[in-house]
């Protein structure tokens, strides 16, 4: 059990009975900055930039595609917070790919009233001991560019912009933006 700002988190590796309540978690964000993207012939630059009004997103839900998913095996896993009420404050899902060695997390999410507590950072944490039982060298993760508060977490945690795709948004509700992908080596 870990405490923070005197509230007590529960963590632990999710099971079937968390799948609910993962899907429910309010992930939407509200922002008053984005990073603007430029490309170079070099690479891309970024510049954080003031929106107004400020800028809510809300996530699309996944939809199935028919394509197998990661079931929970050795290879991924998804550990989940759940605040001293027994509320889901949080999850983080990763997957294990052996060939580069690299920890991925595809996906993490804290519920808004538990932000700014330490839930992100502890489950961050849960990740990276996954991520070193399994030999990674590494953890990567893609972010868009206008999740400015994921991104300063980010940075604080320690990882640092590797890459960028101006297209991987094209044709979803979230055409416009543009996905960054950060690292960090596994501590």
């Amino acid at each position: 059990m870990t405490t923070v700002d005197s509230t007590a988190y529960r963590y632990r590796t999710a099971v079937p009975e968390d799948a609910e309540p993962i899907e429910a978690l309010d992930g939407s964000f509200t922002t008053g900055t984005v990073f603007q993207v430029t490309v170079t012939d070099d690479g891309f630059a970024l510049r954080e930039a003031v929106v107004d009004p400020p800028l809510t997103k809300v996530f699309p839900e996944d939809e199935y595609d028919g394509e197998d998913r990661c079931e929970e095996d050795g290879d991924c896993r998804t550990f989940v917070a759940h605040g001293a009420a027994g509320d889901l404050a949080g999850f983080v899902a990763v997957s294990y790919s052996g060939w580069n060695r690299r920890l991925t997390i595809e996906d993490i999410e804290i519920a808004p009233e538990h932000r700014g507590r330490g839930v992100g950072r502890a489950l961050m944490g849960l990740a990276v001991e996954f991520g070193r039982e399994r030999g990674a060298g590494h953890l990567w993760l893609e972010v868009t560019n206008v999740n400015v508060p994921a991104i300063h977490a980010y940075r604080r945690m320690g990882f640092a912009f590797c890459g960028l795709d101006t297209a991987l948004y094209d044709g979803t509700p979230s055409e416009g933006e543009q996905a960054l992908y950060m690292s960090m080596p596994c501590p």
